[in-house]
């Protein structure tokens, strides 16, 4: 297993964001459409917060299952995506190593890490892509 590798080799490039005037509905739409289960929240360029899906679910009631589009609208509408996301946003550069990527996510539980070098993010990184960055050594 290459040692040194680079974070960048993994990273997906095309990143899907959001930013803070964006709503919670527009977030939902883009988890269920896109694939998708973290999506960094930008200023321009520069992250200033990390939205999972997991975040989204915490504040819907989607085991609903009367007019369940309906209520998740009217509990959207409560919240802002500044005041769901993750503000403590940890971040790697595209010269870490895959390694210390894997330990970062180990270390505080995190499933995705958004990649920034210099104040722009140019990628994220999940634990999905370290699986399969694993898988392929085999």
């Amino acid at each position: 297993m290459k040692q040194r590798t680079p974070v960048s080799k993994i990273m997906s490039r095309d990143v899907i964001t959001l930013n803070l005037n964006d709503n919670m509905e527009l977030a939902e739409k883009l988890f269920e459409s896109k694939h998708i289960r973290h999506i960094p929240i930008v200023s321009g360029k520069k992250v200033v917060g990390m939205l999972s899906h997991t975040d989204l679910m915490r504040i819907s009631f989607s085991d609903l299952d009367e007019d369940e589009n309906e209520i998740n609208s009217v509990v959207y509408d409560l919240f802002t995506i500044e005041q769901v996301m993750a503000k403590s946003v940890v971040s790697v550069t595209s010269e870490t190593t895959i390694k210390e990527t894997a330990e970062i996510l180990t270390k505080h539980e995190f499933h995705a890490v958004p990649v920034v070098d210099g104040d722009e993010l140019v990628g994220i990184v999940t634990s999905t892509d370290l699986i399969q960055f694993l898988l392929d050594q085999f």
